[in-house]
């Protein structure tokens, strides 16, 4: 493939930093904990690592709401300690991505501080100011994700201010051209400090409609559905200006030498693919959701995979992704017998797969007392909690999983019944080596790594596909998301191989000719017979 780039090749994995290792015993996981773990992740085989915020703020929402997009958060430690990871990181051949947060600051951040002194401070076009109602009350019917109004009064300028997300999280204005520009010198500041790219969040709130108009109500909407789902968000996200301020981004990023831009963007994919920008010039990878919305059965699996495929534009890079921090652990979704099937589809579909911490382990969603809840959506509306995809990472069987010598910063019962990183690296078959050995696939199969996907059919609970790469030999992947016996029969003898990779590790190397016989919840990656 000419001119392929190293996170085509990659595999990333997503840090919660505030639960992957603490290093001063404040219960809390920090910078340093995280380079004490470098070698872990080098020796998984990950390419990346993409930390969730790390920048200054009151933790409202742990992280997400900033007052300094050039500080590091003190409970996270030093700057001194951002560049040592950093350096650390690149010694091993680990990039380094951060999350920017562009759509919303703290509602204590300078900013906004000055945006509220007046209506004709300078600052006040900076966020989305708005009168009331002609007959009082919030200006339309625009919804907060954290439930309730979007617009937040404020009583010394008779003005609302909008908030997507909590009433502490105002929206910033990024039709104000100095808006963009000074988001623009932050990414220049951690790109200057070596950092190899961004995850961008909410990239589709980034707009929103310039004449204020309602969003129109939801006719699918249920009770039990989050109250936001009231109404479609048309007028709030995926405005047709937003492709301007995505390509504002790129070009940025394309004044480093090799950076990467990753969009969150919860979109359909013919929607989605749109981020990717016109000739190419939007972010790198629109993240792709589609494994984390999709119910887990082959065949809907199968039409997923086909729509995303068809939907790409030509010379765009595919991602995938199984699991991440505001969503339940894929162990809870989809049961753990199917963990090691997860795992790899996730690592043998074409593209770019992120990995969520701990996912490599077989985590689960810790359920969470309601007076233990910490998640500031998970108060609003329990059912949306994000608490129990946010555990510490277990390590090893001490005290609190060897993340940390002291309770760690949020529910977690002990004795937890969760594997651990010591125990599964010490156990041929564990889904821990079951990462190592279908990444190792990745670098060893340049079909994996770079290769065509071909669908192939199949049946009931049986996901069936080929890779191909010129120069390279072509494998194909059959995974049962069963948990009864499956058969493949294979009718073409070019469909003759060995197995490379084997689910529950006793299969490698096994002869593969007429068909294949597939355990329940079993996954096979044969190299084919040239």
């Amino acid at each position: 493939m000419p001119d392929t780039k190293w996170w085509q090749k990659a595999v990333i994995y997503q840090v919660y930093p505030r639960s992957f290792q603490d290093s001063n015993g404040d219960g809390v996981g920090d910078l340093r904990g995280i380079t004490q773990r470098l070698p872990y992740l080098a020796d998984l085989g990950v390419c990346a690592i993409w930390l969730s915020p790390i920048f200054t703020s009151p933790m409202e929402d742990f992280g997400y709401d900033i007052t300094d997009y050039r500080g590091i958060d003190p409970l996270f430690g030093t700057m001194a300690e951002f560049d040592e990871l950093v350096a650390r990181a690149h010694q091993l051949d680990l990039r380094v991505l951060l999350d920017l947060v562009p759509n919303h600051t703290s509602s204590l951040h300078p900013w906004f501080v000055e945006s509220c002194a007046s209506r004709s401070n300078p600052k006040r076009d900076w966020y989305i100011w708005r009168d009331p109602a002609p007959g009082g009350g919030v200006p339309n019917n625009w919804l907060s994700e954290f439930g309730g109004s979007a617009w937040a009064f404020d009583e010394a300028s008779g003005q609302y201010y909008y908030h997507a997300f909590l009433p502490s999280q105002p929206d910033l204005n990024w039709r104000n051209p100095a808006v963009r520009r000074a988001m623009h010198d932050v990414m220049r500041f951690w790109l200057a400090k070596g950092v190899d790219g961004f995850r961008i969040d909410v990239l589709w709130h980034l707009i929103k409609d310039d004449q204020f108009r309602d969003n129109p109500p939801n006719p699918e909407y249920r009770d039990g559905q989050p109250a936001h789902w009231r109404v479609l968000p048309l007028y709030t996200t995926d405005r047709p200006e937003v492709h301007q301020v995505v390509a504002g981004f790129r070009s940025v990023a394309d004044e480093f030498a090799d950076r990467l831009l990753i969009g969150e963007i919860y979109l359909p994919p013919k929607r989605l693919v749109a981020y990717y920008g016109k000739d190419l010039e939007g972010v790198h990878l629109p993240f792709n959701f589609g494994l984390l919305e999709t119910d887990w059965h082959a065949r809907k699996l199968a039409r997923l995979i086909d729509e995303y495929e068809t939907a790409l534009p030509s010379g765009s890079w595919p991602n995938w992704v199984l699991g991440n921090h505001d969503r339940p652990r894929i162990a809870s979704r989809v049961g753990a017998a199917q963990t090691r099937v997860a795992a790899m589809l996730l690592l043998t579909l074409r593209g770019t797969p992120t990995i969520y911490y701990g996912d490599e382990i077989g985590l689960c969603n810790i359920e969470v007392p309601p007076e233990h809840v910490c998640d500031p959506l998970g108060k609003t509306s329990p059912a949306q909690g994000r608490d129990g995809a946010r555990g510490p990472m277990r390590w090893d069987e001490s005290i609190h999983g060897g993340f940390s010598i002291a309770p760690p910063w949020c529910y977690c019962p002990e004795p937890a019944n969760d594997a651990t990183v010591e125990a599964e690296a010490g156990e041929p078959a564990s889904l821990l080596n079951l990462y190592k050995r279908l990444i190792a696939a990745r670098r060893e199969q340049s079909a994996l790594a770079l290769g065509a996907y071909h669908p192939m059919v199949a049946t009931g609970d049986v996901l069936l596909f080929s890779r191909s790469n010129p120069g390279s030999p072509s494998l194909l992947v059959a995974l049962n998301l069963g948990n009864q016996p499956a058969a493949v029969v294979l009718n073409d003898k070019r469909m003759r191989g060995r197995v490379i990779v084997s689910a529950f590790a006793d299969r490698e190397d096994e002869p593969i000719a007429d068909d294949i016989d597939l355990r329940p919840n079993e996954g096979l990656v044969v190299r084919l017979e040239q």
